[in-house]
């Protein structure tokens, strides 16, 4: 069942992005009264699932769930169609049209889908608020992983800036150190005394590539007492917090429940905060290595900023802007042989597997803002047979005032397909090793 749940969301998902990308082609071609002959969300080689025609354009569903197209009438596309093409030119047709209705016509899916990602993020903002975990509430420091400990953090550390750069989300502070083209410079506070960590850049792509930032840290869960459960632990009470047993000091629960069990049997003296005083009280150890208290699970919170509707809209423009940008980021570092983050490409598997196996309206459309914005950056790429490299051409045309030949566009339609085929398959082969054979 929960296959079946990711199966749906990402069919959903690409069903809502590839139909908006190719509304943004034929919303501009129907303005600039270039007719449109086909209309499809997925492709039909061969026989489709669904289609009617209305006026001059089939619509329709295909079968085979990689894209969708709109197939613009004299226009050089991935249906080649030469017949076409060597007919007369009709007024009707894209190649009629002057060279700047064009290239509105080709970038018009890349702003459909920003435009969504946009618009979902304000309703996001504006439903369910910015959710995230503060820096502020690990007051008590963290943890680190094995990852984190060879970047040079110790358990305790207490996260201040990146880069000069006040630490609050913590989510941005882990991007980056996951997405970064240097090294990074990161103030924490060790034992009451500020440090300045630098972290290398070859450091840090090494712990990328072995996926080290999967829990790099955990904020340490103090031992603050919620509930008395032994008449031997009566002179404490809900609310104090143990800050040194004996002369251990600076641990967590974790640390301090490891230490009691070296004492199982014996008595110890328990340092404890208690508002704004210090006490001090000798207690004993059962044989099972505790003290006869309930430990507080969790002292944090996220925190929710809260929009109203007006004040959504900025929020949401501010939101895909930084999904943008380290996205664009990402993609840097991916033409960067020495990073090896080729490696990470990952297919229609891939895609579908970050949905969660149960169903969250909040967490899908995150999800499709996301892919809605990957689509958009990676069609603008001036990459022949996309929607950059289209535009690109029609571009040069704009700026030169001479037309591309319809040979040069054929060919480098190939050439881009070619790409893209390619792309595809590694892509989708890395997700068959990954998931099937690694």
């Amino acid at each position: 069942m929960d296959i079946i749940v990711k199966i749906i969301q990402f069919f959903l998902c690409f069903t809502i992005l590839v139909g908006i990308h190719e509304l943004g082609h034929f919303f501009m071609a129907r303005v600039f009264k270039i007719r449109v002959d086909k209309f499809y969300i997925f492709f039909d080689p061969w026989f489709s699932l669904f289609k009617f025609k209305r006026g001059d354009t089939e619509y329709g569903v295909g079968w085979l769930p990689l894209g969708g197209y709109v197939k613009i009438a004299g226009m050089i596309d991935e249906s080649m169609d030469k017949e076409q093409m060597a007919a007369p030119v009709k007024p009707d047709e894209f190649r009629a049209k002057p060279a700047w209705q064009r290239f509105l016509v080709m970038i018009a899916g890349v702003v459909m889908n920003l435009v969504l990602a946009v618009t979902i993020y304000c309703g996001i903002c504006y439903t369910w608020g910015d959710s995230y975990f503060s820096n502020e509430e690990a007051r008590w420091g963290y943890n680190f992983n094995e990852a984190g400990k060879q970047l040079g953090f110790c358990d305790g550390d207490r996260l201040v800036s990146i880069d000069g750069q006040p630490i609050d989300d913590l989510n941005h502070f882990l991007n980056a150190l996951i997405i970064t083209e240097s090294d990074r410079k990161v103030t924490v506070i060790r034992n009451n005394k500020p440090m300045e960590l630098t972290l290398p850049f070859d450091e840090l792509i090494a712990m990328r590539q072995a996926k080290g930032y999967e829990k790099l840290l955990t904020p340490r869960i103090p031992f603050i007492i919620d509930s008395i459960a032994r008449p031997s632990a009566a002179l404490l009470t809900k609310g104090d917090e143990v800050i040194g047993i004996d002369t251990l000091r600076g641990r967590d629960f974790a640390g301090y429940r490891s230490y009691l069990k070296t004492r199982a049997g014996d008595t110890v003296a328990m340092n404890i905060r208690r508002g704004e005083e210090l006490l001090q009280f000798s207690l004993p150890v059962t044989a099972d290595g505790t003290i006869g208290v309930m430990v507080l699970d969790s002292p944090f919170s996220l925190r929710t900023k809260h929009y109203t509707f007006f004040e959504a809209i900025p929020a949401g423009f501010r939101k895909a802007g930084r999904t943008i940008a380290s996205y664009w980021e990402q993609l840097k570092l991916i033409v960067q042989p020495k990073t090896k983050m080729y490696e990470e490409l990952g297919g229609f598997i891939a895609i579908g597997s970050i949905f969660p196996s149960e169903w969250n309206w909040e967490d899908f459309w995150m999800k499709t803002a996301f892919l809605s914005i990957i689509l958009a950056v990676m069609n603008i790429l001036p990459i022949p047979g996309l929607d950059g490299g289209h535009a690109i051409f029609t571009f040069w045309e704009m700026l030169t005032g001479r037309k591309v030949s319809d040979r040069v566009l054929e060919i480098a339609q190939y050439v881009g397909l070619a790409i893209i085929l390619v792309l595809l398959i590694y892509a989708n082969g890395n997700d068959i090793y990954r998931f099937f054979l690694k």
